[in-house]
């Protein structure tokens, strides 16, 4: 007769009507299967931080490299002379500003047709084109100077290069190749010394570049209005300031070495608080992130100020006010947004939106608005408003259930005591979640600064950071961003090199700032959570 006990070693065991598996109840099994998400989220969000620090790890060290090559080469050196004639530029193009406010007060304060305002600005403009000429002996020293060093960079690349490639052939075992390629280590001391033997030229052409402006300021014309002679009076005094510079970068070439080391910091710091992310440049790549961070911030803020209003407010008409019908009609139509692909929405902001906006920027009786009117279709606002757009559903919903979280009695009590249906709202429920409301308010922020096409397609794409001089006019100006030099460049680098590893490290600035906001609306949550009952 066969025994009726489960054969030795089995892990299913029927008794008394209980099913076991491997030990564990039926109730158990449940229990672990949807207990075990938590699980699975922490050993994803563990698999991504370690797969983005592997793949960002040793871009500090290349960086740190990459700095050293630019002081060897004598880039650094050449570059001191080279921000005096940027920062010329720039003043250059504070004057070409105000000669457009000029025309601009010419044509519409005086009237004036627009070739009647330009000869009467005739005199102007031979005062600004001197001025721009002025810094004719600094240019031509800095172009002698950026071919020799350049030059000195292209023989250590290439010196570079070979080590690389013997380092390789050795490893395969192809001994009399590798000892065909010749490696010879490059003599900074002797390739510098024309470089540095240019400090007396420069001297004399400081000297005579600080003359001509000196001399060319004093023929400043007089301005037609006040305001813009208080401009130039403003011009005045930041070429004051640029030529009190000058003495600072004389001292900086006195005391260049390129012997001195680069310190370990600085690698972290110029991608940290560097202001410039420039790439596959002849001179010298730099990989700053703070101007794609802003980009990220000022298109994110743009979208909350506009999707805030809308979602939160959306929420409240729709759980406090709305029929039933509307309710029916207005919530799936928000929800439905989030079904649209953000690539189709950025389509809609190159060939509408953007289009719109600017054309609506060009109304006479629109230009009170801040940087109205403007040219660049693609910038801060276009991008702004249709991230605003793809945040709505998740600040609606979010705030709804937040709304919905509120105890009935609370405004029950409102009404007993003769508040009025308004006063309920505003007094009572918004207050009593407002918890929840912040916490999709920065959901909603994290929804937004992740957003790839959207910003790629419409933010306009370029890597510098805004001029906040202009006030509100800033977010009509074009940026880039996080996501956006991740999707735009990624697939264009060597994996394993420089710009690869920077990449990545964009990516987990990106992914703290996410998870920070995330932390923080948890937090808030759990701070101000409503007791009920």
């Amino acid at each position: 007769m066969a025994s009726s006990r489960p054969t030795e070693g089995t892990h299913f065991i029927a008794h008394k009507g209980t099913f076991r598996l491997f030990g564990l109840t039926l109730g158990d099994c449940i229990k672990f299967f949807f207990g075990g998400n938590a699980v699975v989220s922490v050993v994803v969000l563990a698999l991504i931080t370690i797969f983005l620090f592997r793949e960002g790890a040793g871009f500090f060290g290349e960086n740190r490299e990459n700095l050293e090559v630019y002081r060897q080469a004598g880039l650094e050196y050449v570059d001191y002379i080279r921000t005096q004639q940027d920062d010329h530029t720039a003043l250059t193009r504070y004057l070409s500003d105000l000669r457009v406010r000029q025309v601009n007060y010419l044509t519409q304060q005086k009237k004036l047709s627009l070739a009647a305002a330009n000869a009467a600005l005739a005199g102007f403009d031979t005062f600004a084109d001197q001025y721009g000429d002025a810094v004719e002996p600094i240019r031509t020293l800095v172009s002698d100077l950026t071919e020799q060093a350049t030059a000195i960079k292209e023989k250590f690349t290439v010196t570079e290069d070979r080590k690389t490639q013997r380092a390789q052939l050795l490893a395969a075992g192809q001994t009399e190749a590798a000892a065909k390629i010749e490696t010879v280590p490059i003599d900074f001391v002797a390739e510098l010394k024309p470089i540095l033997g240019t400090l007396p030229a420069y001297r004399e052409a400081a000297a005579e570049f600080s003359r001509r402006l000196n001399a060319v300021i004093a023929t400043a014309p007089a301005m037609p209005e006040p305001a813009l002679q208080a401009r130039l009076e403003r011009f005045k005094e930041l070429n004051a300031e640029y030529l009190a510079g000058f003495p600072s970068v004389l001292r900086n070439l006195e005391s260049w070495d390129f012997r001195a080391p680069v310190p370990a910091s600085r690698a972290f710091t110029s991608f940290l608080f560097g202001h410039e992310w420039r790439t596959a440049s002849f001179w010298q790549d730099w990989y700053g992130v703070i101007p794609l961070l802003v980009g990220s911030i000022m298109v994110s803020v743009v979208a909350l100020v506009l999707a805030v209003p809308l979602g939160v407010g959306a929420a409240v008409y729709v759980n406090q006010i709305a029929s039933p019908f509307e309710q029916r009609l207005i919530k799936p139509s928000i929800e439905f947004i989030s079904a649209i692909p953000s690539v189709v929405l950025g389509f809609f902001g190159i060939a509408v939106l953007g289009q719109l906006l600017r054309a609506l920027s060009q109304v006479p009786g629109l230009a009170w608005v801040p940087g109205f009117p403007y040219a660049e279709r693609l910038n801060i606002l276009t991008a702004g408003c249709l991230l605003a757009f793809i945040a709505v559903p998740t600040i609606f919903t979010l705030a709804e259930d937040a709304l919905n979280n509120v105890p009935r009695a609370f405004t029950e009590a409102s009404f007993a005591l003769g508040a009025t249906r308004l006063q309920t709202v505003v007094k009572i429920i918004v207050p009593a979640s407002l918890s929840g409301i912040i916490s999709a308010v920065l959901l909603g922020l994290g929804r937004v600064i992740g957003e790839t096409m959207v910003v790629l397609l419409c933010a306009g794409n370029r890597i510098a950071i805004p001029d906040f001089t202009a006030g509100l006019a800033v977010i009509t100006q074009p940026v880039h961003t996080m996501t956006g030099i991740i999707a735009q460049e990624m697939g264009e680098v060597v994996q394993g090199s420089i710009h690869y590893r920077a990449l990545f490290m964009v990516g987990l600035v990106l992914f703290f700032l996410s998870l920070g906001i995330n932390y923080v609306a948890q937090g808030i949550v759990r701070r101000y959570r409503i007791s009920i009952g």
